[in-house]
């Protein structure tokens, strides 16, 4: 897998450009939340009345706060060429930054994605290239699968698979 390259070209950017691209680190995200957590809400309440039980919560995606490496005393910050006037100089910053806003960003649409999988693997069992990625959202049985009828129908691949089929053993 080829990796994102960020770091080689950001020395080369000017101040110009580097304060209103920090600023689009933020706007995404105020104007996102605020839908992201109702289609989580709403995919939520979708899944409790198909009769889904013991789905994750929010909290399972959270990490634990202890488990963050630094803490308000200890928290380094950024001094090289930075001036007073901006914020990477200061404890609070990166203590936002790296304890609630990139946590629970990644936590919130890792936990809209697992609630889609859900979905997807209950009403659509069946196979292609990325289906193996949900697997973190496994299920009992489809939709499909609780009726003999409509399970014979399915592709030998899609009846056996243990995604959405727990009865079907992994290989």
């Amino acid at each position: 897998m080829e990796r994102v390259r960020i770091g080689e070209n950001h020395k080369t950017k000017t101040v110009w450009k580097t304060v209103p691209g920090t600023v689009l680190i933020y706007l995404p995200i105020l104007v996102a939340v605020p839908f992201a957590v109702l289609a989580v809400l709403l995919v939520r309440w979708h899944l409790r009345i198909m009769g889904a039980e013991h789905l994750k919560s929010f909290r399972d995606f959270v990490p634990e706060w202890a488990s963050h490496r630094y803490t308000r005393q200890d928290q380094i910050i950024f001094t090289t060429e930075t001036a007073w006037w901006q914020f990477a100089r200061y404890r609070f910053f990166w203590i936002f930054n790296c304890k609630l806003y990139c946590p629970l960003s990644v936590a919130l649409f890792s936990y809209l994605a697992y609630l889609v999988k859900v979905v997807e693997n209950w009403w659509c069992p069946f196979g292609h290239d990325k289906k193996p990625l949900y697997k973190d959202a496994a299920i009992d049985q489809s939709f499909w699968h609780i009726y003999p009828d409509e399970k014979a129908k399915l592709h030998p691949d899609d009846r056996e698979n243990p995604i959405w089929n727990e009865s079907s053993r992994e290989n």
